[in-house]
């Protein structure tokens, strides 16, 4: 059986939202790199590694356009501190942290007559995952920059604060952000 860095079995770890049972892939890998396999088919990135996922989020950011490999690093030094510090099963705590930051809801800008206004619709799973990853990864960038702390313990941090829905966490307070907006908007 294929553990994801060789170190934690992904049997064990379970999706509670019903909604994002789909779209959190956790086939077994031991090296999460596809090497964008999936990019040129619809919807194909339901079928990558939750991890390879958080991977390439990583290097979203200017600093870290394209770098894989620095991404790949920090992300296994973060589940390794996630496993030290929750003595869990850290892909199970990023999974739980992905639940827990994926908005049910937001706003799109409807145009009716020359008057523009907002509009509170629900949003697509796959979407969902999509923005919880980005809150969580934009969440660490901004508590590294300028910092003592190493990128991967501020990873650790975010993805901890959002599985046990800490107010610190950045990603928790932009997902109640955009469903505050969404109700606003009923």
């Amino acid at each position: 059986m294929a553990k994801v860095f060789n170190k934690w079995d992904l049997d064990e770890v379970e999706v509670t939202d019903e909604g994002l049972k789909r779209y959190i892939c956790l086939d077994d890998t031991i090296v999460p790199h596809t090497l964008g396999r999936h990019v040129k088919r619809q919807f194909a990135k339901s079928n990558v590694s939750i991890v390879e996922r958080l991977i390439n989020k990583m290097m979203r950011t200017e600093r870290n356009s394209g770098k894989k490999n620095k991404a790949y690093n920090t992300v296994r030094e973060a589940l390794e501190i996630i496993n030290k510090r929750t003595k869990q099963n850290p892909v199970q705590v990023l999974v739980k942290a992905v639940e827990n930051t994926s908005p049910r809801e937001e706003t799109t800008r409807i145009r009716y007559g020359g008057i523009g206004f907002q509009v509170a619709v629900d949003i697509a799973p796959q979407r969902r995952v999509d923005l919880s990853l980005g809150f969580l990864t934009r969440g660490t960038m901004q508590s590294a920059f300028k910092n003592k702390r190493s990128l991967a313990e501020c990873l650790a941090n975010e993805i901890i604060f959002a599985s046990e829905e800490d107010t610190r966490s950045f990603a928790l307070q932009k997902k109640e952000e955009k469903e505050r907006v969404a109700k606003a908007a009923h």
